[in-house]
């Protein structure tokens, strides 16, 4: 479980997709972007059953407990706890913050999805610990998202509200991360940009180091 850090490195969110990594063992993308300085990692897995889900979040949280890197579980608060994960990422539709809070107090993280401001100030006081923002420029991984682009300026709006980190996310990549310069976010969250790069060591790395997007906050 997260300890003893005043606040999460969120520069780069490595999410996992195993229909975009395949036919390679999404493990070793998930080590290789680790290799390269990744900070923290997310299992997403939208289609796959409680067991498997489970089972992969297990090897997952050794994975990124060997490189010391932050280990996230989407939507399941319930595998997130069984593993000892460091947080959940939960959406609208998915257990509300309050009750998430409590039945997992800090040092536990709590991320949230929402574009809105004033979604993300009431998340805030409901105890989140980071906001997941977009689509900034579009995806194709989340089905409900349709064509929604937030912008760099959509991404400023949220970030602007709140005091909690927040992390864009949405069809971002090493050519478009140095567009949201100055819009004050912590960092990014990326899926394809790694899960479906040629070299996921290179990609990561590349990413990081045009990681600059908080500076002018």
């Amino acid at each position: 479980m997260y300890q003893n850090r005043a606040e999460p490195d969120l520069r780069l969110i490595v999410i996992t997709d195993r229909e975009l990594a395949a036919p390679r063992d999404l493990l070793h993308i998930v080590r290789l972007s680790l290799e390269a300085g990744a900070p923290a990692v997310q299992l997403r897995e939208k289609d796959a059953t409680a067991r498997e889900i489970y089972e992969l979040a297990t090897r997952l949280r050794a994975l990124t407990r060997e490189y010391g890197a932050h280990f996230f579980v989407n939507d399941r608060l319930d595998i997130a706890l069984a593993v000892g994960a460091d947080g959940v990422h939960i959406g609208p539709k998915d257990i509300p913050i309050e009750a998430a809070r409590a039945a997992a107090p800090k040092p536990f993280l709590i991320g949230i999805s929402t574009d809105d401001p004033a979604t993300a100030r009431r998340a805030e006081a409901a105890g989140a610990d980071y906001i997941g923002c977009g689509a900034v420029f579009g995806t194709k991984t989340k089905k409900d998202a349709g064509d929604e682009r937030i912008g760099p300026d959509g991404l400023k709006r949220v970030a602007s509200a709140v005091s909690i980190p927040v992390v864009g996310i949405g069809g971002i990549d090493t050519e478009n991360i140095s567009d949201l310069r100055g819009t004050g976010a912590a960092g990014v969250a990326v899926i394809g940009a790694v899960m479906k790069a040629q070299d996921p060591r290179a990609a990561t790395s590349k990413l990081l180091e045009l990681h600059q997007i908080g500076a002018e906050r």
